[in-house]
Parts: structure tokens; C-alpha cells; sequence
């Protein structure tokens, strides 16, 4: 979706529990995630790797600017909800970038989702003990 306010073009992405709204507008390459540094915010070099990955394989991380808000999860489903909102956000913007970020696997949400605990065991699959006598 566009803005028509700021010219920014306005995605979603989820993952786990992560949920990350995400603006693009060409620029010259700020990446701010929560209003940090996206290399400040998540902290780990990998994470930021997977986050800016549709950039680097268009070769265009220099040409974007882009603010994102996260919420929800942890570092590493807010990277990968990152991933799929820039991605996104660049096909809205260039409908011929679809068929690559496609083969590349960035348009598909990973829908894994923590299994729930289940009542009388400690976790979701875990049992407890077996005691015969």
C-alpha cells in the first residue's frame, strides 16, 4: 500500500509471534528499526544479514531508505518478520522483482507457530516420568 501522504510504500510481515510494519522510499540506504540502527537493534551480524537479505540480492541496499516498527517475539522472529516486509515492500514497488524474491523463497511466510503445553505433561510434547511402581 502507499502512503499518499509521505510517497512511502507501507507491508506487513510476521513471523512467530513477530510482527513487523515496514516503509520504504527511495533514499540513501538508512535502515531504522524502533528508531535504532537496524546493526544496533538486532545485534547479531546474522540476524542482520537475514533482515536485509531481499536488499543485498537485488543489490539495492544502498538505494532504499527504510523505517520499521516491530512488535511481539523475539530478535529472531522480528528478523525473519523484517525479511518478509522488505520484501514485500519491494515488489509493491517494482512488480518485476516478484519472479526473483519468489525463487528465492522471501514472499512465503513461514508459518511455524510454537505448539501449546498441554495439560498434565511440562511441555507441548515432553513427558513426565513414567513410573511403573
Amino acid at each position: 500500500m502507499n502512503d499518499p501522504n509521505t510517497k512511502e510504500v507501507v507491508t506487513r510481515g510476521r513471523r512467530k509471534r513477530a510482527t513487523a510494519r515496514v516503509r520504504i522510499q527511495p533514499g540513501s540506504g538508512k535502515f531504522l528499526v524502533n528508531g535504532h540502527p537496524v546493526e544496533v537493534y538486532l545485534a547479531r551480524e546474522t540476524l542482520v544479514q537475514l533482515a536485509t537479505q531481499p536488499l543485498d540480492l537485488i543489490g539495492m541496499r544502498e538505494s532504499f531508505d527504510i523505517r520499521a516498527r516491530c512488535d511481539g517475539g523475539g530478535l529472531s522472529g522480528q528478523a525473519g518478520a523484517l525479511r518478509l516486509g522488505i520484501a514485500r515492500a519491494l515488489v509493491e514497488n517494482d512488480e518485476n522483482l516478484r519472479s526473483v524474491m519468489r525463487t528465492a523463497g522471501l514472499l512465503t511466510r513461514d508459518s511455524r507457530e510454537v505448539e501449546r503445553k498441554k495439560p498434565g505433561q511440562p511441555g507441548a510434547r515432553k513427558r513426565f516420568q513414567f513410573s511403573k511402581r
